[in-house]
């Protein structure tokens, strides 16, 4: 009995006996912190791909300074290209083979620079024929200078000796007729030598013939011939002979022209004041001006032909864009004084709280929202009297979650 007690009490839990530590606690509370700092690090990361702002997408435009006629109202619309005045298809004087071509589409060119070169071992054969052909008539005519010469004096002995009867006189005219013929030979090989000096000169023009030159100064625009090809200045032989090098235009000329309805072409004066929007910048009006009016219609489409000038010059105007134009009527002499505030595109003012608003694009890449007080329309463009100042960019056709403050980055154009 004694030992079944005392085996019982070594059985027996003593819950005053505080446990003992697990030996793996101090390891658990370092993945405990590793753990945090891991949430911390992945929130941060969370924060800045998700959390951060996304910069909208949108389109802007310049505000533009009023300028002395521009709210003249539009009295007739159309459209049309830009055409160059001055435009040639620079083509050898001859026909030939193409040694060398120095031009490229867009290179500028100045009058008088050589563009191309054609083979010239005929030309530079038949010079040399020519100046040999020279050399022998100045060599024929120094010969019979001398003949002449001698001639000359034999005839003037002759004439002293038949004075003193010393000789008979047939001999003296038989001296002098010699004389003469000589002299008559010696006046024919000077027109020969003449003659094979302009043979030769003209034989220079045919080597100068072979350098192709820019008429004036100008951008090639296109580049016709390659080394190797036959170029003739007229159509021949199929589709293996070119008749030009390339094309220059002078940008200095470009102007507009404009086909106007018959109906409406009553409406157009010449010197009427214009304004063109090139539909390669929607955003750009170009000031410009009636030429003249083609004094004829045409019967297919029942137009007539306007000429307008452009009075501004700028890289961006190129041949064959195609333009919209409105004729401006002139500004009455009560308005001669150029309105005040600036312009905009219409479709950059829109209705925020009952107001009308622009949003402004600073140079943070953020828009500001700014009231604005709108006056007349002047095309597809609004006058602004108060509100915006030119030379600020503003959002065209502003999104609906466009808001004051908002990141903003310019649409790209496909």
């Amino acid at each position: 009995m004694n030992a079944s007690a005392e085996l019982l009490k070594e059985l027996r839990i003593d819950r005053k006996k505080a446990a003992a530590p697990p030996p793996s606690s101090p390891r658990r509370g370092l993945w405990i912190v590793l753990a945090i700092v891991a949430l911390l690090v992945l929130g941060g990361i969370a924060w800045v791909v998700f959390g951060r702002e996304r910069p909208i997408e949108v389109t802007t435009a310049p505000v533009v300074a009023i300028q002395q006629g521009t709210a003249s109202s539009s009295v007739l619309d159309a459209s049309g290209y830009v055409v160059a005045r001055r435009m040639a298809t620079v083509s050898a004087k001859i026909t030939g083979k193409v040694r060398e071509v120095m031009i490229e589409e867009g290179m500028r060119v100045d009058e008088g620079q050589v563009m191309a070169t054609l083979d010239p071992i005929d030309a530079n054969a038949q010079r040399s024929l020519s100046s040999s052909q020279l050399e022998a008539a100045r060599s024929q005519l120094a010969g019979l200078q001398a003949q002449v010469a001698q001639a000359d004096a034999e005839a003037g002995r002759l004439q002293k000796l038949v004075g003193q009867q010393l000789v008979s006189r047939s001999q003296f005219d038989l001296a002098m007729a010699q004389r003469d013929s000589l002299r008559a030979q010696l006046r024919t090989a000077q027109r020969n030598t003449k003659v094979a000096g302009d043979a030769l000169a003209i034989a220079e023009l045919g080597v100068d013939n072979n350098i192709v030159r820019a008429p004036f100064s100008g951008v090639v625009t296109a580049k016709a011939a390659q080394p190797g090809e036959i170029v003739s200045p007229l159509s021949a032989g199929g589709g293996f002979t070119r008749t030009g090098i390339g094309t220059i235009v002078d940008m200095d000329s470009l102007e507009i022209e404009v086909d106007v309805g018959e109906a409406f072409i009553g409406r157009v004066q010449p010197k009427m004041p214009v304004e063109a929007t090139l539909n390669a910048y929607p955003e750009w009006k170009i000031p410009a001006e009636v030429i003249a009016i083609i004094p004829t219609a045409d019967r297919g489409k029942a137009t007539v032909k306007v000429r307008v000038a452009l009075k501004s010059k700028d890289p961006r105007i190129v041949p064959e864009m195609g333009v919209r134009v409105s004729f401006l009527e002139a500004a009455a002499p009560a308005q001669a004084a150029a309105p005040k505030g600036v312009r905009v595109p219409a479709a950059a003012l829109v209705e925020r709280d009952q107001k009308t608003v622009a949003f402004v694009v600073g140079d943070d890449r953020r828009v500001q929202q700014v009231p604005v007080t709108v006056g007349v329309a002047l095309n597809n463009d609004r006058q602004v009297t108060a509100g915006l100042s030119a030379g600020q960019q503003v959002v065209s056709n502003p999104p609906p979650e466009l808001r004051d403050g908002s990141a903003v980055v310019e649409k790209q154009t496909q």
